[in-house]
């Protein structure tokens, strides 16, 4: 088993390699587009029928054949992405406008949306830190590249698969997928319950707890310059909003992989296992006063869980997902459940023995001891019963 890794670098092209990527970019995703129409007019063919229908006219158009390749498998992936969202309901229900919208014309691409390239439209060489990428004015040699010491000896280790071409801001960046292979999982001595909340972003049952005034003080404060900006209506308004908006993700992101490493770190030391609430349908039940519900749907849980499953299993640490309901109501110490138990954000008082506790806290206690009854009921499943 392995786990699949994006890792990216930043490209810093020359004077002339620069003109030489953004001219790439806004010829593949125009051909993107015209490809796009042709597969809407045509009913949405698969793949090698789209593929008769425009790689001709690709290729004269002056775009090398594994360049064509990719725009015809890009439309047509995008495609099959627009139909399972709207399969999923993502899109609203049928008849509604959202719906409609997005069915009722070909889909199109952005001038500097990424574009794929494989091994043989890019070559990476390591030592030196640069790339060697097809272009529309031919293959561009010796484009340097920056990164971490930690991505590079990823990128060399592990990286397979294609790499995306981006041009955000202004900065051309490679992503690549890396298939990092997984660690074997010990026998945990215990689990370490995680608690994802509002206040505390996240809190374990060993007593990290993580985000709490600073990042909340951050939330708080982006949610203000938000509604300032949606108020001006101007496009440079709107221009600064996407950026804040790419900025707050980035920043979202760099807290989620601290937070992740920091209780995956201290699972693998102490040699025990984790236990994360299941997430799904998280934003539909819970019930939450207005200001609430705006610090729950402005952080990545999803995001963080995902990061904290992948650095376990890099690391061979014993996870698990369990069922969240009442671990905030119940007492991990006597087991007595009464929503009256949780006082209010930050208190927990059971009204069964007495005891106080932190809310978060407490909560964190219970997805741990239920995380133990997984795993052991997993366990003992695997045995095989005696004759």
């Amino acid at each position: 088993m392995s786990v699949k890794i994006v890792t990216q670098v930043k490209l810093m092209p020359d004077a002339l390699q620069a003109p030489a990527l953004e001219a790439t970019l806004r010829t593949v995703n125009d051909a993107a587009n015209r490809v796009s129409r042709v597969a809407f007019e045509h009913g949405v063919p698969r793949e090698y029928e789209l593929r008769k229908h425009t790689y001709a006219e690709l290729k004269a158009r002056g775009l090398g054949a594994q360049a064509a390749q990719h725009v015809i498998k890009k439309v047509r992936d995008s495609y099959t992405t627009l139909k399972a969202n709207v399969r999923a309901g993502n899109l609203g229900k049928e008849g509604s406008r959202r719906r409609r919208k997005a069915e009722s014309k070909p889909i199109t691409f952005r001038p500097e949306a990424a574009q794929p390239y494989d091994d043989r439209c890019l070559s990476w060489q390591y030592d030196q830190q640069t790339v060697s990428i097809w272009t529309v004015e031919g293959r561009v040699k010796n484009i340097r590249f920056a990164c971490s010491a930690d991505a590079l000896t990823m990128l060399q280790a592990h990286r397979q698969g294609e790499s995306d071409l981006i041009w955000r801001d202004g900065v051309f960046y490679l992503v690549a997928t890396c298939d990092v292979p997984e660690a074997e999982p010990y026998e945990p001595d215990g689990f370490i319950g995680v608690d994802l909340g509002i206040e505390n972003i996240a809190t374990t049952s060993t007593g990290y707890l993580a985000a709490g005034r600073g990042l909340t003080r951050y939330r708080k404060r982006q949610l203000a310059l938000r509604a300032k900006l949606q108020k001006k209506r101007t496009k440079s308004a709107k221009r600064r909003l996407r950026a804040r908006a790419r900025k707050e993700a980035r920043h979202a992101a760099n807290q989620n992989h601290i937070i992740s490493k920091t209780i995956v770190t201290e699972a693998e030391r102490t040699g025990r296992g984790l236990s994360l609430e299941e997430l799904k349908g998280i934003r539909n039940r819970v019930r939450l006063r207005k200001p609430q519900r705006v610090a729950l749907h402005s952080w990545a849980f999803a995001q963080l869980a995902d990061f904290m499953v992948y650095k376990a299993k890099r690391a061979g640490v014993p996870l698990v997902f369990v069922d969240p309901a009442y671990t905030s109501q119940t007492c991990a110490e006597c087991g007595h459940v009464d929503k009256r138990n949780r006082v209010d954000q930050g208190l927990f008082i059971c009204r069964g023995c007495g005891v106080v506790a932190h809310a978060d806290r407490n909560a964190s206690h219970n997805i741990a001891t239920r995380g133990e009854s997984v795993w052991n009921a997993g366990r003992e499943s695997r045995v095989p019963a005696t004759p």
